[in-house]
């Protein structure tokens, strides 16, 4: 039987070199992600103020304005 060592059991696997593709594809997700990111936070600050500001302003009471519909031409 052959003897097992830590090498011979666990091989490193080659790992192939990182292509242009590989590259490209690595920067454009991390672009990708940054902005999602920005985005998320602003969205959240906004949220936050509109909801500040509308806890902070009391409601306008709307009168409602009845119109009245205009009379029917006679018939002749």
């Amino acid at each position: 039987m052959a003897k097992l060592t830590k090498t011979s059991v666990f091989k490193e696997q080659a790992t192939r070199p990182e292509t242009t593709m590989d590259k490209t594809t690595r920067v454009v997700r991390k672009m990708v992600d940054d902005e999602a990111e920005q985005r998320l936070a602003k969205l959240t600050r906004l949220r936050n103020a509109r909801l500040e500001r509308e806890a902070n302003t009391p409601p306008q009471e709307i009168a409602a304005k009845r119109t009245t519909r205009a009379k029917a031409a006679p018939k002749r």
